[in-house]
């Protein structure tokens, strides 16, 4: 594991609270709780093979945030290592047990690429794209969450604190609770919870509501997931209560929200290095001298609304509001999901659209956008966030969306322009944004226009608003509060 900055380490100390004293051979002794974390993915990859291979830390904002509380606390965490056949036996990385999951070819297809992101992950953003319910991903989708559930079961201590992420692992907290009724448990769920006309279309809802009825403390990105939930709860199963406390079995559960923000830290930090600011001014002189740059970072999915992005910046250089010469847009979309037929259409449609843009408006060493298909570093990223005048983060739907915050937390003594799609849920936080709706495509022009023609003290101000919010409210802060409500 990467190692987290002195002051993230001190910040993981104490969020786990010594448990009731146990007996062991030499007297009584008290023990921390563990924790341990349960996710669809472990927070290792492995990279070479045979004799060369070795466990290489994953990137991201959740194992950032984790790895020092899991360490900490003498915990583990349990996650598919991303190949379907036999899984490692469990071994130790960086003082973390790692307890990898095996899932078969058959449960991957149905468990991952069919239940999970072909019938949950479209449902529960709006039904931008219509669900599948295939009943065939079902009884996959069952066993693997029965085999995350037995390899906690399996690690986890008496009264350890047990944490369950994402829409993947559904069933887990009641198929953990069933076999372990000592520990706590916690659920959180990192994407958008649906309304109950939505949801009422699953035919399994009412086991996937009992599954998450399973934890004590059931967590989600805004308010509004939370009244979500819980009154569908309460429409489909036998719990009673109100938005923020259940009760189910003789059990008193807790429903709240609980905003995932980002190592502000780190960014600001990584922003202010000397390869950084090199980094970034080589990007500006590459666009052309004097040329605002409008920046838009995603994965390559149909919620994030990059088609209707592109369109609205095709109507405000056909407007006349700006030109080439004035800006540029850069594009970067990391491949998603790249087996999935939809994916490559929408993948095809993105390219023509941007062709279509430069073919009409780009002039001689202007190129009306720059289109990344692929990843970045977060490294490279931040360069980015540090060179862009403008940053556009409009999807359709969105649970959080991190980018909105990473932005902010890049820009230290400067200005830039944060516009921010009223359906992330980062809105509910950052109301210095400039705020639209990303179907209304005049809105988004009009946005773009602004924020180019903002003035530097109105955008230092908004940005200095919007930093304040970031920093206060870090993934350290977010794993903080959830960890306080499952300690009870």
């Amino acid at each position: 594991m990467p190692v987290a900055p002195a002051a993230a380490q001190g910040r993981a100390k104490g969020f786990i609270e010594a448990a009731p004293v146990v007996r062991g051979e030499g007297g009584i002794v008290a023990r921390k709780r563990g924790l341990i974390t349960i996710a669809n993915r472990l927070p290792v990859r492995q990279v070479g093979k045979g004799r060369a291979a070795r466990w290489q830390p994953s990137e991201g904002g959740l194992v950032t945030a984790l790895t020092p509380i899991v360490r900490e606390s003498r915990g583990a965490w349990v996650g598919w290592t991303g190949v379907p056949g036999r899984a490692p036996r469990a071994f130790e990385h960086d003082d973390i047990r790692m307890r990898p999951v095996a899932l078969t070819s058959d449960e991957v297809d149905g468990f991952y690429h069919e239940f999970s992101n072909r019938t949950l992950w479209p449902l529960y953003h709006d039904a931008i794209r219509t669900p599948e319910f295939n009943h065939q991903a079902w009884a996959p989708f069952v066993s693997a969450n029965m085999k995350f559930a037995k390899a906690a079961a399996s690690v986890a201590s008496k009264g350890d604190l047990v944490w369950v992420h994402d829409y993947h692992m559904h069933l887990v907290p009641a198929m953990l609770r069933a076999m372990r009724p000592d520990l706590r448990i916690g659920f959180f769920l990192h994407i958008p919870f649906p309304p109950e006309e939505l949801f009422a279309w699953l035919p399994w809802r009412k086991a996937l509501l009992e599954g998450l009825l399973g934890a004590d403390v059931v967590g989600f990105q805004t308010g509004a997931g939370a009244r979500n939930f819980s009154r569908v709860v309460r429409e489909f199963t036998e719990a009673q209560g109100t938005d923020t406390h259940l009760r189910y079995q003789g059990r008193d559960i807790q429903v709240n929200a609980f905003p995932i923000s980002i190592d502000a830290d780190w960014f600001e930090t990584t922003s202010l290095s000397e390869s950084t600011i090199t980094r970034a001014s080589e990007i500006r002189e590459r666009v052309g001298a004097g040329r605002r740059i409008l920046l838009a970072v995603d994965r390559l999915d149909y919620t994030k609304g990059i088609d209707h992005r592109l369109r609205a910046f095709e109507l405000l250089l056909k407007r006349g509001d700006a030109s080439v010469d004035d800006c540029v847009l850069i594009q970067v979309a990391a491949p998603s999901r790249e087996r999935v037929a939809e994916y490559a259409t929408m993948r095809t449609r993105i390219e023509q659209l941007v062709g279509r843009i430069n073919g009409t408006y780009s002039e001689p060493g202007r190129v009306a956008v720059h289109y990344f298909r692929r990843g970045l570093s977060r490294e490279e990223v931040v360069a980015f966030y540090r060179a862009a005048d403008v940053m556009i983060v409009t999807p359709l739907r969105d649970g959080m969306n991190l980018v909105a915050k990473e932005y902010p937390a890049s820009r230290k003594n400067a200005g830039g322009v944060l516009i921010l799609s009223e359906f992330a849920g980062a809105a509910a936080e950052l109301r210095r944004a400039i705020l639209v709706n990303p179907r209304d495509l005049e809105g988004m022009a009009d946005a773009m226009r602004d924020a180019l023609r903002m003035p530097d003290d109105e955008a230092r101000h908004r940005m200095g608003i919007l930093r304040v919010q970031v920093k206060r409210h870090d993934v350290y802060d977010w794993a903080r509060s959830f960890m306080e409500a499952l300690k009870g």
